[in-house]
């Protein structure tokens, strides 16, 4: 489940809270019952390693790679396939 961050308008005080991303929002301060802003932090969620980018993103493709589309054959292209046309 998300953990978001919220600040009381009241006594500034910033707090998380586990919530599901069907639940309301928070509208009132744990520590004093004031009002609470729902604020935007930074997520944890980043891509490291090599591999998610090498696969798919760059510019060099892996030339032990087999290809795509099994019709392309030695030269490389997909000249008359189907897949070829929606790319």
């Amino acid at each position: 489940m998300p953990v978001y961050e919220y600040k009381c308008e009241k006594c500034a005080l910033v707090f998380e809270a586990i919530q599901k991303f069907s639940d309301a929002p928070l509208t009132e301060c744990k520590s004093c019952g004031g009002p609470v802003e729902k604020q935007i932090s930074q997520t944890a969620f980043s891509l490291k390693g090599s591999g998610w980018y090498q696969q798919g993103y760059s510019g060099s493709p892996d030339k032990s790679a087999k290809p795509a589309c099994p019709s392309a054959g030695s030269g490389g292209g997909c000249g008359g396939c189907p897949k070829a046309a929606n790319e």
